[in-house]
């Protein structure tokens, strides 16, 4: 992380040194691609000047264009971003880097969590948020769809609403990181999970990315949630499920037409259960469109 922007030029060339590693383990898990989020240091440590990032973006770029096979690196706007902290601005970043290499990463929770949430209010939202997201959207399709190959993949995911606003003596308050940072770490949510609280209208921009603009592609369902700190077995079989479950409803909600080689692949997983010992199997399924 913090790759973008930093003032501290010393600290930008150790992040160099390390980006290397990452693209080793790349190569090591054959995958081509390494996401990249926005810089959420403290102002003081990130630099304001949009030519800085798209340079550091560029170097970064070029790098990964050095590897066999090429690396492809994902930029991702995180809702608590120091500087870019909206898809425009993550958008407009990608498109003057100008390498074949350097794409979007677009995260529906990111995307929401700026322009419609904020856990800071009683509300949970923004001023006219439905409104904002829907011109968002529109913007989105817009502005992407031309050129949509430039999407290297895609977070579809919601979040919980808190009953008090995220602010001091709030369990999940930390005065160190931002309130959306806090709340991203503890109350993500599967696509579709209403029943836990769930409240971003993701279906929104999930129809938009996927029906709008066409995207064909990988779908991650990215989750930071408070449960994921449980110890027992069980919560890895109890959040695959959730997930798979979410997965099944985007498929219904958004009529999207998988690939039945590739989506639709079923394997069975082992396990033994604490209680009793008996070996169950739970489907898996890859979520590709």
């Amino acid at each position: 992380m913090h790759y973008d922007g930093l003032i501290d030029r010393q600290k930008h060339a150790e992040r160099i040194e390390e980006i290397k590693l990452w693209m080793q383990l790349a190569k090591a898990l054959r995958t081509d691609i390494l996401q990249v989020p926005s810089s959420f240091l403290p102002e003081a440590e990130v630099s304001p000047d949009f030519d800085l990032i798209v340079s550091d973006l560029r170097e970064l770029a070029d790098l990964g264009a050095q590897q066999t096979p090429v690396i492809r690196f994902a930029y991702e706007s995180l809702c608590w971003g120091t500087r870019v902290d909206k898809w425009e601005q993550c958008w407009d970043i990608v498109q003057r880097v100008d390498r074949p290499n350097l794409g979007i990463c677009l995260d529906s929770f990111n995307i929401l969590g700026r322009v419609y949430a904020d856990p800071t209010s009683p509300t949970g939202t923004n001023p006219n948020a439905a409104r904002e997201v829907e011109l968002s959207m529109q913007r989105l399709v817009q502005a992407i769809k031309p050129h949509k190959e430039k999407i290297f993949f895609i977070q579809i995911v919601d979040a919980e609403r808190l009953r008090s606003p995220l602010l001091p003596r709030h369990p999940f308050y930390n005065a160190t990181q931002p309130a959306r940072m806090s709340w991203s770490r503890n109350c993500r949510l599967f696509y579709g999970e209403t029943g836990h609280g769930a409240y971003l209208p993701v279906r929104d921009v999930a129809r938009a990315i996927i029906n709008d603009i066409g995207y064909e592609g990988w779908v991650s369902m990215e989750l930071f949630n408070r449960t994921m700190e449980r110890s027992d077995e069980g919560v890895v079989d109890e959040l695959a499920a959730r997930a798979m479950e979410g997965w099944r409803k985007m498929v219904v909600d958004l009529d999207m037409k998988v690939d039945a080689e590739t989506t639709m692949k079923r394997t069975s997983v082992g396990r033994k259960d604490n209680a009793n010992e008996a070996v169950f199997e739970m489907e898996v399924e890859v979520a590709r469109l």
